[in-house]
């Protein structure tokens, strides 16, 4: 059991601290608009992932039949992440935050996680294979699995969120501007990156 939890741990770490939309959403809604609600995105995975561990596990004697709905799901993932950073690179940066409405983090944070194509690959490739591994052992070997990795995957996102939310009054409103259309790039890159992995996965031909 202290295998499969040292193995949450590190895959927690690495996929919480690894760029991608998700922790790129994480520090663009802190710095728009507060620690709560990079906080509210880093728990996304917590809400979106249960149906995809559940999903993967029992399809994964079908992964060739899977490789069509993930490319389906990473092209719609990749439209809405570009959304998302257009929606960056138009920010102001000027308004105040505590006039805003709701800033629908956790919303955001879902649908970002839910239509990225990375959990499912993750589950699908690792996890899925680690769950079945380690429910061979024991009931708890697959319990320890998942709670060191989802405690370190949202933990580490949490960190950041309050590492970036405590140095936010320190950026004037010009670096907070260009922080978030860098963000905003940032997000079209990796929308792209999706559009192509969709591609891919489809078999569309000229997709490199």
């Amino acid at each position: 059991m202290v295998y499969y939890l040292t193995i949450g741990i590190l895959l927690g770490l690495s996929a919480g601290f690894t760029p991608g939309p998700l922790l790129t959403l994480v520090i663009s809604e802190t710095l728009e608009h507060d620690i709560k609600s990079g906080i509210k995105v880093s728990v996304a995975p917590i809400i979106t992932d249960l149906p995809i561990i559940i999903i993967t596990v029992l399809i994964f004697s079908q992964l060739s039949s899977f490789h069509y709905i993930l490319g389906i799901v990473s092209l719609i993932g990749a439209c809405y992440v570009l959304f998302l950073g257009y929606e960056s690179m138009r920010s102001k940066g000027s308004e105040s935050n505590l006039q805003e409405p709701k800033s629908r983090s956790l919303t955001k944070g879902v649908l970002a996680n839910t239509l990225s194509p990375y959990p499912y690959l993750f589950w699908l490739s690792v996890g899925a294979p680690t769950m079945v591994k380690a429910l061979s052992l024991n009931m708890f070997a697959p319990l320890a699995f998942i709670g060191a990795f989802y405690t370190c995957l949202v933990g580490s996102k949490i960190l950041l969120a309050l590492l970036v939310g405590k140095s936010k009054s320190f950026l004037s409103s010009d670096i907070y501007i260009y922080i978030k259309r860098f963000l905003g790039l940032l997000l079209s890159a990796f929308g792209i990156r999706l559009f192509i992995d969709g591609l891919k996965l489809l078999g569309i031909s000229g997709a490199q």
